[in-house]
């Protein structure tokens, strides 16, 4: 299944490591993920969702509030890979595992692996997937602009408000492959940023290089949630990019700011990998 992220030769999986023929070896971690990622002018011990981030976001997703948003999605999987011989989906940008774990479950019959850049979120979604039972889910620890599969491996490639990486979406899809990107609407969370900011603005639509892939459904969910504490808010605010650039001051204006009703809006966008 996997590559080596240093020679790209095939893994194989030998008691508790992978080693490709070249002999780099990869550890599983107790937990029973794979840490693939290579340390080039960065530490990996800080990239992506740090523990607390990790705390926060689990604890907002597991109250259900994006709850609709995981159905979804996996109803879109169950659709699209109707037909297909043991079909594998790779979600990029995995996080603590709240949406994975929850589309193995739904859909035992495909074979999934997540990856992340964050080693705490790899970490929390094996021990999501070991207390579930889930069977058909592998993790790793890896970037998605340099995916650790080899080229047409996978049926299926999800993207849930993380990097988007077009050419390695293509390389490891096989042809007439689906992938769907989740990104914010216009109004996702406007609540929070208005608490938050003296100006707020609406999130503009992202715009994708995906010049392998045809758009072929375009969907919005829309709804609003009702966070009845402090705690939830912070949650919340926690796992957003604006935990990184608000002060500490306008960061303040969150507390007594309960019960906050906020806006919960989904671009969920699929595509079909086309010949180049």
């Amino acid at each position: 299944m996997y590559i080596c992220p240093v020679c790209g030769e095939k893994l194989k999986l030998s008691e508790k490591s992978y080693r490709c023929k070249n002999r780099h070896c990869f550890d599983l971690s107790r937990g029973g993920y794979v840490n693939l990622l290579l340390s080039k002018g960065r530490n990996p011990a800080k990239a992506g969702d740090d523990p607390e981030m990790i705390r926060s976001r689990t604890a907002f997703l597991d109250a259900g509030h994006y709850l609709p948003l995981r159905d979804k999605v996996s109803q879109i999987l169950s659709e699209r890979l109707a037909g297909r011989r043991e079909p594998c989906v790779i979600d990029c940008g995995c996080g603590e595992g709240y949406y994975t774990v929850g589309w193995a479950s739904d859909l035992p019959e495909v074979q999934f692996c997540g990856i992340d850049i964050s080693k705490s979120g790899v970490a929390h979604a094996a021990s999501r997937r070991n207390a579930a039972g889930i069977k058909n889910l592998e993790l790793a620890a890896a970037s998605a602009f340099s995916l650790p599969f080899r080229k047409g491996f996978a049926d299926a490639v999800i993207s849930v408000f993380a990097p988007v990486s077009g050419d390695e979406y293509a390389r490891v899809l096989k042809p007439g492959g689906i992938l769907t990107v989740v990104s914010p609407t216009e109004r996702h969370l406007f609540a929070l940023k208005a608490l938050l900011y003296d100006e707020p603005y609406e999130n503009k639509k992202n715009i994708y290089s995906l010049r392998r892939f045809e758009l072929v459904s375009e969907e919005r969910l829309e709804y609003t949630v009702t966070l009845g504490t402090d705690k939830e808010v912070r949650d919340l605010f926690a796992m957003t990019p604006y935990y990184y650039k608000t002060s500490p001051e306008a960061a303040a204006r969150l507390d007594g700011s309960a019960p906050l009703t906020a806006e919960c809006g989904f671009l969920i966008q699929t595509y079909v990998s086309v010949n180049s």
